[in-house]
């Protein structure tokens, strides 16, 4: 009986760090969003420049991130040709594919003379029913917010904090690909 709980405490005890550990990457994969979103180098001129979801979210202590999205490729549709402030942005922007516990996130917003006119999500969490319930609830209340403030500074939809979290942090990515 003693082996029985001690060998029931360690798996209680190994569980419970495997579930703080996924968790303090979503928040890292968060937190650093702004620094590892892949965008246009310089969007200038009137080419396409295409973005893909950047998917290494790699952290110290040796998870190997998502596998990020090849096929989320979108080119903005016609850049602007000027370099500063980004109020005449305008086309089409993808932001990177954030990875959750409940599957992958990624939003594309559509840009008319450095106003958001659209926000679609590309991506949305599927892991099982009730993810994508919790998705479908979520996702045009985040749309009317964005287009409301016209920015990621939003708050999150209770009940959908892992969803709203990821799609605000892919939204950011868009707008930073944007220069808004």
């Amino acid at each position: 009986m003693r082996i029985r709980a001690i060998v029931s405490a360690t798996l209680a005890s190994a569980g419970i760090l495997v579930a703080g550990w996924q968790s303090g990457t979503h928040v890292a994969d968060t937190a650093s969003a702004t620094g590892t979103t892949a965008g246009p180098a310089g969007a200038t001129g009137t080419g396409t420049t295409g973005t893909t979801g950047s998917g290494s979210g790699s952290s110290s202590k040796g998870s190997s991130g998502s596998a990020g999205s090849s096929a989320a490729a979108s080119g903005s549709t016609g850049s602007s040709g000027s370099s500063g402030t980004g109020s005449n942005a305008a086309g089409t922007f993808a932001g990177k594919v954030v990875q959750t516990r409940f599957g992958a996130v990624q939003v594309q917003i559509s840009v008319s003379a450095g106003t958001i006119t659209d926000v679609t999500a590309l991506q949305l969490t599927d892991d099982d029913r009730k993810s994508v319930q919790i998705s479908n609830r979520a996702a045009p209340l985040l749309r009317a917010a964005v287009l409301k403030a016209q920015s990621a500074k939003v708050q999150t939809i209770s009940g959908a904090t892992v969803t709203s979290s990821a799609y605000l942090t892919s939204l950011q990515a868009a707008l930073d690909a944007a220069h808004l």
